[in-house]
Order: C-alpha cells, then sequence, then structure tokens
C-alpha cells in the first residue's frame, strides 16, 4: 500500500467510523427509549434496557454501514477537494482509476469488516441480548442456553431447541411430573404449532413411567393444553438477521426437511451474504459524486446528499425484498437487485468525470 492508499485510507475509515458512531448513537437512543414501556415488568429495570440497548449496538452498525461509508467517504474526499489535495494529487499525474483503486483499496476492508461484524459479533450479542430481555420479562423463562429454552407450565418442564416461524417450534421435550415430584410423563415432538388456544404436536414419542415399567407410544398427532403461550416464545425469538450465516443454513434445511417455508431465512442468508457488498458499492458511488457534481458544495449538503441517497438505497432494498417475499421471487434476485443498480449508477457517474 502506497502513501496515497495510506493517506486517502485513513481519511475515509476516519469518517466512515464517525458517521457509524453518531448514527448507531442516534438509532440506539430512539430504541431506548421505545424499550422504556417495557420496564417494570417482570425483573426488566432501567439498567436491563441500557444494557439490552448496548447489546444491540452491533446489529445497528451492522445494518447502517453502508449509509455510513457513503457519507464518511463524501465527507473525507470532499475535505481533500475542498483543501485542493485532490487537485493536486490529479494534477501529479494521478489518474482518475488510480484515484479510485486507492478509495476502494480501504473500501475492500470495510467490506470485510462488515462482513466479519455481521457474521461473528451481531449473532453473539443479539442472542444474548433476547435471552437477558426475555428472562428478565418473563416469570415463565427459567433457563436459556444454546439447547433452546426451559419454561414450567405448573408440573411440566419444556424444552423448546427450535423456533420457528407463525407460531411454531421444532424439537420439543415435555417433562410431566405427579405431585410427589415423580416423573410421569416423557414427550418428545418433532414440531408443534399454536391454534385455536392449544398447541398441536406432531410425530410425538412418548414414555410413561409407570410401577410395571416403562410404556411407550408414537403419536402422528397430539393435542397439548398449557398456558405456555406464543408471547413467551416470541420474547426469546432471535430474528433471523440476528443468527450467523452457518446458523440460517441449518435453520433453512430444518424448514425444508419438514416442509416448512424457509423463504424468510433464504432472504435473510443473501442479505448477510451480499449486504457488505453494499458497503463497498456506496464508497465507490461517492467517488464520482465528489469529482463531479458534488466538487464544490458544502459538506452539509454531502451529508444531505449522502444520507437521502443511502436511506434511498435502504427503502429500495427492503421494498423489493418484501415484494419477493410476497410474490415468492427468488431471494437472491431480490437482495441483489438495489445492489446492482446503485452499481450501475456509479459507473454512470463515473464516467461523467473528466
Amino acid at each position: 500500500m502506497t502513501r496515497l492508499d495510506r493517506y486517502i485510507g485513513t481519511y475515509v475509515v476516519a469518517g466512515s467510523l464517525l458517521v457509524l458512531a453518531v448514527l448507531v448513537a442516534l438509532f440506539s437512543v430512539i430504541d431506548f427509549v421505545d424499550d422504556l414501556d417495557n420496564v417494570g415488568r417482570g425483573h426488566y429495570t432501567l439498567l436491563r434496557a441500557g444494557e439490552h440497548m448496548l447489546l444491540t449496538m452491533p446489529r445497528l452498525a451492522f445494518s447502517v454501514f453502508p449509509i455510513a461509508a457513503l457519507i464518511g467517504t463524501l465527507m473525507a474526499l470532499g475535505n481533500l477537494a475542498g483543501s485542493a489535495e485532490l487537485t493536486v494529487v490529479r494534477a501529479s499525474g494521478v489518474s482518475l482509476a488510480r484515484l479510485s483503486l486507492s478509495v476502494m483499496k480501504v473500501g475492500s476492508v470495510l467490506v470485510i469488516f462488515t462482513l466479519l461484524l455481521g457474521e461473528f459479533v451481531v449473532p453473539t450479542t443479539e442472542r444474548l441480548a433476547e435471552e437477558r430481555r426475555s428472562v428478565a420479562l418473563s416469570d415463565e423463562i427459567a433457563v436459556k442456553t444454546q439447547y433452546g429454552f426451559w419454561v414450567r407450565d405448573k408440573r411440566s418442564f419444556i424444552n423448546v431447541r427450535r423456533i420457528l416461524p407463525d407460531n411454531q417450534m421444532g424439537d420439543i421435550y415435555v417433562y410431566e411430573f405427579d405431585s410427589a415430584r415423580q416423573l410421569r410423563f416423557s414427550s418428545y415432538a418433532k414440531n408443534g404449532y399454536y391454534q385455536d388456544g392449544k398447541w398441536i404436536l406432531k410425530d410425538v414419542q412418548q414414555s410413561e413411567l409407570t410401577p410395571e415399567g416403562i410404556v411407550r407410544r408414537n403419536l402422528p398427532e397430539a393435542v397439548w393444553e398449557s398456558s405456555f403461550a406464543p408471547d413467551v416464545v416470541d420474547a426469546v425469538k432471535v430474528k433471523p438477521e440476528g443468527l450467523s450465516i452457518l446458523d440460517l443454513y441449518r435453520h433453512i434445511n430444518y424448514l425444508k426437511d419438514n416442509g416448512l417455508n424457509s423463504a424468510l431465512y433464504e432472504f435473510a442468508i443473501w442479505g448477510k451474504l451480499l449486504y457488505p457488498i453494499a458497503t463497498g458499492v456506496m464508497i465507490f458511488i461517492a467517488i464520482p459524486m465528489v469529482l463531479g457534481w458534488l466538487r464544490s458544495v458544502g459538506v452539509g449538503q454531502r451529508i444531505v446528499v449522502g444520507a437521502l441517497l443511502g436511506v434511498g438505497f435502504y427503502i429500495i432494498q427492503q421494498t423489493i425484498i418484501h415484494i419477493g417475499l410476497i410474490f415468492e421471487i427468488s431471494p437472491f434476485l431480490s437482495v441483489s437487485v438495489p445492489i446492482m443498480v446503485f452499481m450501475g449508477f456509479g459507473l454512470w457517474m463515473m464516467g461523467r468525470v473528466h
């Protein structure tokens, strides 16, 4: 990496991280204020709400990173252009392609950073945030581990390994005790769903402990009357965007194997894979914008333009994703189209820079 690369890279990284910090702080405060309605429920205190806000910051950072990279790069290159440093660089014989390469070198670093953030940091913090929040909010949840969560329902203890969309669960273990605290029934259901105030369990394997021995039953379907309601499931559910690529892949396979709709998770996994590329595209777009029609404007105007363009990208992407979900369009196509459109827009603007 040459001195030019390091010099430009320092400005771009500093600008992007500064904007990222501001955006994450802003949206975190908004979420915190919205979460104050839950303070006082169960053991959910103001301190717990603050803890939840801190743990969800990585997810917010991942979500707004492309916008932060665009605004940060506009600010960085704009400052260099305003002090005539970019003019000196171009006058010294550095071509537009070479200058763009310097910017995109640091852009590739930020793309990798976004990918690592979404794959390793976000899943851990999101899972911890939902676990601690759900335990504090609900007295029914005894403990939540990597093997699912445990719930007590009178004399029964329920362990749910998988939480699925639309009030469905998978890998359900139910242990029922009698008044003498002796285990009477041990049941396993491959999956189940909530309907009309009760759970319908599928592919049930039940073992009854009697004085004469263990009686085993296999039932294709069983009705389970329980006060355990879907709102408890919702309290511990980690959203698809909070899962790692590997967890999403496993979840998709599980849903397909059980004949369940996996579209939501397929969109999430393509989003995880392609969203970091959007960070690089936003950085690329900033280059012709600064060297072209934003060359002589102030930093405030650059921030406004960057914010509008970044928010516009986010709205367009989310709209296309929801349309894709409704009309069952290819997840890859739905997620990638906005990125390709904005990349084409950047190439068009680059061709107009002289």
